[in-house]
């Protein structure tokens, strides 16, 4: 089975290949960036707003390859690339929690960056912890 995604939009920010923001977006809360909607999706938008926090799930566009097991950053113990955060996976698929910083159109304005800019966005959906359980792993 082939399963084929469009983004519905793409991340502007300061990060390049060359200039990698920070590995997670938690480590990030002081950068901004845009994610612009592209136009036929704009109406999905609504009840988006300033302060709240968002799941954002993107393609890793600049990644290439992947290893099903290998040693993630800063730790000595092999494990599965499903037990890891690598960007290097088997489907790309990224996702940080962002918190809206503004609105404007098609432009929502995020904080909590860890993203390329042009990165494309598969998904945005509301982040709700009552409804995330809690860390109960290592």
């Amino acid at each position: 089975m082939e399963i084929i995604m469009r983004p519905v939009g793409y991340v502007h920010s300061e990060y390049t290949v060359d200039n990698r923001p920070p590995r997670q977006s938690i480590l990030n809360l002081e950068k901004t960036a845009v994610i612009e909607i592209l136009e036929e999706f704009q109406e999905a938008t609504l009840g988006l707003e300033k302060g709240m926090h968002i799941v954002v799930l993107f393609n890793f566009h600049k990644s290439t390859g992947y290893k099903l097991r290998h040693f993630p950053h800063g730790q000595d113990v092999l494990k599965g690339v499903f037990a890891s955060r690598s960007p290097n996976r088997p489907n790309g698929i990224g996702m940080s929690i962002c918190e809206i910083e503004d609105i404007n159109g098609r432009m929502i304005t995020i904080r909590g960056v860890d993203m390329l800019d042009e990165t494309p966005v598969l998904d945005i959906k509301p982040y709700s912890p009552k409804l995330n359980p809690e860390n109960r792993g290592a």
